[in-house]
């Protein structure tokens, strides 16, 4: 067992970054922010953690042939210790929601709950495993506004529904990279049901939804300053999918390097959101 193993297991990056979207979420639902997304932090970035754990724990097998560098196929870390890990983390994570409340610790629950069947089941279930990683991407910001009650988890609709569009576009195109995997495997994916060019333009059509939600006038700070600073980011992440489009195979996804650009271009849009937040928030 390799301590460097367990950090990977985890991804520190990813589960910070996680931790990270319920500040976002308070901030896009009241302008402010407040000592009490402490807890949320901790709490999402230590689930998030958990779930990357049990996640390649169940997909060990797959990962020999398109992951064999991730800490259980190379070696470093036994299944039984990513199991235990995991656990321990879910229920730290779980823990760490209990004082910002009923409404934020319920969704803590049910994410929990989501992402251990996700990762046992419906992953492998075609668009069903799409969406669920989709919504709990999402969910990050919804579980951020709930700090500050229902109308706080309301006011971050809009941003829930570009994150949820944005991320249904590279879930789709992760699949076509990992295409040969799982069906070596039996895992039913879109890709693997109607082909990498059919999942390639879908992928577009979801991101172009993304693009066209961030510019409805559905938002506070709705203004021409903030259509432009959004156009950067939107342009990202519609070029992004467009390079996977005509795509035939998974070599071709991942050569193109469609989902690296997407998520560069949902975290350049957090960004901009932020900022226009900050600056023309609704205010407690």
């Amino acid at each position: 067992m390799s301590p460097r193993g367990i950090l990977d297991l985890t991804r520190p990056v990813n589960a910070a970054a996680a931790g990270l979207g319920a500040p976002v979420g308070y901030l896009v639902a009241t302008g402010t922010l407040t000592p009490s997304v402490l807890f949320l932090v901790a709490g999402a970035g230590l689930i998030t953690a958990a779930g990357n754990a049990i996640n390649d724990y169940f997909d060990r097998d797959i990962d020999r042939i398109n992951r064999p560098d991730r800490p259980i196929p190379s070696g470093r870390v036994s299944p039984a210790t990513a199991l235990v890990l995991s656990g321990l983390l879910f229920v730290t994570g779980i823990l760490a929601c209990i004082p910002a409340g009923t409404l934020c610790l319920a969704i803590a629950l049910a994410n929990s709950l989501l992402l251990v069947l996700y990762a046992a089941r419906l992953k492998r279930v075609p668009l069903a495993g799409n969406l669920l990683v989709a919504y709990l991407s999402g969910s990050l910001f919804l579980f951020g506004g709930a700090l500050a009650g229902t109308e706080g988890a309301a006011r971050t609709l809009p941003l829930f529904l570009i994150t949820f569009l944005a991320m249904m576009a590279r879930e789709i195109l992760k699949g076509a990279e990992d295409l040969e995997g799982d069906r070596a495997f039996g895992a039913v994916t879109i890709p693997a049901l109607i082909g990498v060019p059919r999942s390639s333009w879908l992928a577009f059509a979801c991101a172009a939804a993304a693009d066209l939600v961030s510019l409805l006038p559905q938002v506070p700070w709705w203004s021409p300053l903030y259509l432009v600073s959004i156009a950067v980011p939107d342009l990202l992440i519609l070029g992004g999918a467009g390079r996977a489009a005509g795509c035939r195979d998974g070599p071709c996804v991942r050569s193109s390097k469609a989902t690296t650009i997407l998520k560069a271009g949902m975290f350049l849009a957090l960004a901009v959101i932020c900022g226009a937040a900050l600056t023309g928030g609704t205010g407690p």
